[in-house]
């Protein structure tokens, strides 16, 4: 369970994280900016961003109190909960994981980062960028079922995950307002026994986090039955926690 009462935002670059500006800040204890999602609003905690993110993208100074979360920091925190193949591959649930490690929140909340794209116009609030969940990459075949994991792992650490869109989004997490974080029940975890035995199984798991060097290893078929077990046992923890 949580020892704190922390209620992260993790606030992505979607064009409408840029309603985030105006937020109020007094919801949230920590905001967790992803890559450029630093722009938006200068009172963030956390900029969390991989190794190639651009030099001249990152922000030239930091305020009291503000810190950068790297590869360095963020690649021992995720493979606490089993590594970037069973977790996903994209920043979204890179800081989840990292978030649920390193503050120990009550709540994570999601803005910006609903990874839904129609495939023309502008696709983050500065413009267009190329985005993590197009990539063809074994670690996003199933976006639902990377956040359903994530969702079952905050559970298990008394962590609820929501959303703050109210858009279509692949996140499968409930959708909230910022001022009723603290609604609902918290998801069930006596589901997840079944998809952890798999990934024991399997062993997918890559400690330097660059799965692409051993992407020989992996099965498809597999990783889609494992995304297939967490979508279930999500699904059904919801269930659970409402009955």
């Amino acid at each position: 369970m949580t020892d704190t009462k922390n209620r992260v935002l993790i606030l992505g670059s979607a064009p409408s994280a840029m309603a985030a500006r105006d937020w109020a800040r007094s919801p949230f204890t920590h905001i967790v900016a992803i890559n450029n999602a630093w722009r938006i609003r200068q009172d963030w905690d956390f900029l969390i961003h991989p190794e190639d993110f651009p030099t001249e993208k990152r922000p030239e100074r930091l305020n009291a109190g503000q810190k950068i979360v790297s590869a360095d920091d963020y690649v021992p925190r995720q493979n606490e909960f089993g590594g970037f193949v069973y977790a996903g591959g994209t920043m979204a649930f890179t800081a989840g994981y990292w978030a649920l490690s390193a503050l120990r929140p009550e709540i994570i909340a999601y803005f910006g980062c609903d990874m839904v794209y129609d495939g023309s116009g502008q696709t983050h609030f500065y413009g267009t960028g190329s985005a993590d969940p197009l990539r063809d990459d074994i670690t996003l075949r199933s976006l639902e079922a990377k956040s359903a994991r994530l969702g079952c792992f905050g559970a298990l650490q008394g962590c609820r995950m929501v959303r703050l869109s109210d858009r279509d989004s692949r996140l499968v997490y409930p959708s909230v307002k910022a001022k009723d974080l603290s609604s609902g029940p918290l998801l069930s975890t006596k589901r997840m026994s079944a998809p952890l035995q798999l990934e024991a199984e399997l062993g997918y798991y890559v400690p330097s986090g660059r799965y692409w060097e051993a992407k020989q290893k992996f099965e498809l078929d597999k990783i889609d039955a494992l995304d297939q077990l967490w979508l279930s046992a999500y699904q059904s923890s919801a269930l659970d926690a409402v009955a």
